[in-house]
């Protein structure tokens, strides 16, 4: 088990390289790309940009440019923004990713336990009225923007009700976790619920699909002619089983939505975490920050899906040899 995740983990370090070199070569390798111009602005003189160009290390050979990059990213993490100028990269990334892990970790549990229980008490209650209920339930919420969920939960709780129903609700913004954990909890918990509305439905429809078929897989016969109830076999076997995709999915999620997929619902609610700062750098084409953004994303889901892999083979042990 430690050989594989061991293996893993170093195959995670591959990728993650191949990932900075093509993102490095896409932002400042390609033909007609010049961050120079960029940074120097439009009128700028042939003399002013070979300034820029000596001064960044543009003029160097493309190995030694991207080193270089990589120096002042992670080494040094000195790297500033073309934009902003005195800004520096990884300071803004570390300032935002709190926020974008407050808003994922919440949502993550709520639709895990929502998707767990409706998958599992659909699949379990097939046949009846509570079946399709349920997943018609998980159509909804998956079909629903999360914009515009988003903007209807604030209509409803920032003005037309916010002087009655929803007086307890505080404007919206973010307040860390360090300075008031009440206010935290309260400023995240509709964006929680938003986010978790689209992701719950998914998951239970998928769950359900799985507890099914493990249903009628042969060692289920065989632990129902051996007298086991139809709830252990459900949840010690039926249930465990099914976990893989599941898993699986949880992890290409969760990793994409850490690393900025949660942009539309921090817009939303206002909440500056890197989904939004990431689109604030598209807007300003404001290449290093992408480039820390896109590598930082990048982070999260390769670990995310290492961490699956490892979980897997932890699930069943046939996949270690795979």
């Amino acid at each position: 088990m430690l050989a594989f995740a061991v293996r893993r983990f170093v195959s995670a370090i591959l990728v993650l390289f191949a990932i900075s070199v093509l993102v490095f070569l896409i932002f400042f390798a390609t033909p007609g790309v010049d961050p120079a111009a960029r940074i120097a602005g439009r009128n700028a003189d042939p003399a002013t940009l070979a300034q820029v160009r000596h001064a960044f290390g543009f003029d160097r050979p493309l190995p030694v440019r991207y080193v270089l990059m990589m120096k002042h990213l992670f080494v040094s993490r000195d790297l500033e923004s073309f934009v902003n100028r005195g800004s520096k990269v990884i300071p803004q990334i570390t300032h935002a990713m709190p926020i974008t892990l407050s808003l994922v970790l919440g949502a993550a549990v709520i639709w895990v336990v929502l998707g767990i229980a409706m998958g599992s008490a659909a699949a379990a209650l097939r046949g009846t009225a509570v079946d399709p209920l349920i997943m018609m339930l998980g159509v909804v919420g998956a079909s629903l923007p999360v914009y515009w969920v988003g903007e209807a939960v604030n209509l409803l709780t920032q003005s037309r009700l916010h002087d009655g129903v929803f007086s307890w609700v505080p404007p919206l913004g973010y307040v860390g976790l360090t300075e008031n954990p009440g206010e935290w909890a309260l400023h995240l918990l509709f964006p929680w619920l938003t986010l978790a509305l689209l992701y719950a439905g998914i998951y239970a429809r998928l769950l359900r699909s799985e507890v099914i078929a493990s249903l009628n897989e042969d060692y289920v016969t065989t632990a129902r002619a051996k007298g086991i109830s139809e709830r252990r076999i459900l949840i010690k076997h039926a249930l465990r089983c099914s976990l893989i995709p599941f898993v699986s999915l949880f992890g290409l999620d969760f990793g994409a939505l850490v690393g900025g997929s949660a942009l539309l619902t921090e817009v939303v609610f206002g909440l500056p975490g890197v989904g939004k700062l990431t689109y604030d750098a598209l807007q300003n084409v404001d290449l290093p920050v992408i480039m820390g953004t896109v590598l930082y994303a990048a982070f999260f889901v390769v670990l995310t899906n290492a961490l699956v892999d490892v979980l897997y083979a932890r699930l069943d042990p046939r996949v270690r040899h795979a």
